[in-house]
């Protein structure tokens, strides 16, 4: 096995193309003509269509498995929109670990960055001389993103690549935090994953605070239904068609039916409150 030193030029790759069309596969291809030995980790395309947030939120948690390198994001529903709607196209150093995100300055990139320190340095490449000519109306994934980051992946410095842009003139992403006061610990839904497990914005930390140990049965309220839910380690802890409130793999707390949908059970969607608390 190749040491990390040793690697390939690396860029990750996540958007909400999905796999039906050519995009990602065109995408790949300019990256490769720019930078013939690039390797290309495909983190994912089905981040729900538009869902600036959703896609923040996954490459927030991704980001410290991934290697430090060039990491290219685009989930851009804004594209070409000028005016107050607008948005710049942007590449950004961060503080800690000198990594490279590429994509649109929507937010997307932002929970990623302060993950790391924040960011030390960025530029616009909306005029890149990396970009390719003519530059589509639609689709600056294949016009600027791909081609830049892979400019950076091959070596060049972000100076080079685009026009300098102070940090502070960056857009932020507002992600709603979790909350605990008075025996309650008031929870928002991130998301739900492709299994139908409800992605919290609580630490298990909080739950800890709440007063709760492994075993415990927990009451779980959403818009008025109280549901009883089994803290615990893992699936397995509880019966088929339970619900359970876990610590997931991204340290997060989240719900689950073992072998069914939270989702479904609670009926919740993004952005919706759950109150948990002693049962």
């Amino acid at each position: 096995m190749a040491r990390e030193g040793t690697l390939p030029p690396v860029i990750t790759f996540l958007s909400d193309y999905g796999h039906d069309d050519e995009f990602v596969g065109v995408c790949h291809g300019v990256i490769v003509r720019r930078c013939p030995d690039a390797r290309v980790i495909d983190l994912t395309h089905v981040v729900p269509r538009h869902d600036v947030r959703s896609g923040a939120i996954l490459l927030r948690a991704a980001l410290p498995y991934l290697p430090p390198r060039v990491h290219l994001a685009v989930v851009d529903p804004g594209v070409s929109a000028a005016g107050p709607s607008g948005r710049r196209a942007v590449a950004l150093r961060t503080v800690e670990e000198d990594r490279l995100l590429v994509g649109p300055d929507n937010g997307l990139l932002m929970p990623a960055a302060e993950r790391l320190g924040g960011v030390l340095e960025a530029v616009d490449i909306g005029e890149s001389p990396e970009c390719l000519r003519p530059v589509s109306r639609t689709f600056h994934g294949r016009d600027i993103f791909a081609p830049v980051a892979a400019a950076l992946a091959a070596g060049e410095p972000l100076t080079s690549v685009g026009e300098p842009l102070p940090v502070s003139a960056l857009r932020r992403m507002g992600i709603p935090s979790a909350d605990l006061g008075d025996g309650v610990l008031t929870a928002h839904v991130l998301r739900s994953d492709t299994f139908g497990n409800l992605i919290l914005n609580a630490s298990n930390e909080q739950l800890i605070e709440l007063g709760a140990t492994l075993g415990d049965m927990l009451t779980v309220r959403h818009e008025g239904a109280r549901h009883r839910a089994s803290y615990v380690a893992t699936f397995a802890d509880v019966t088929p068609g339970e619900l359970l409130i876990y610590e997931d793999a991204q340290h997060m707390v989240s719900l689950a039916v073992n072998r069914g949908s939270a989702a479904q059970l609670l009926g919740a969607d993004q952005d919706d409150e759950l109150l948990i608390l002693p049962a």
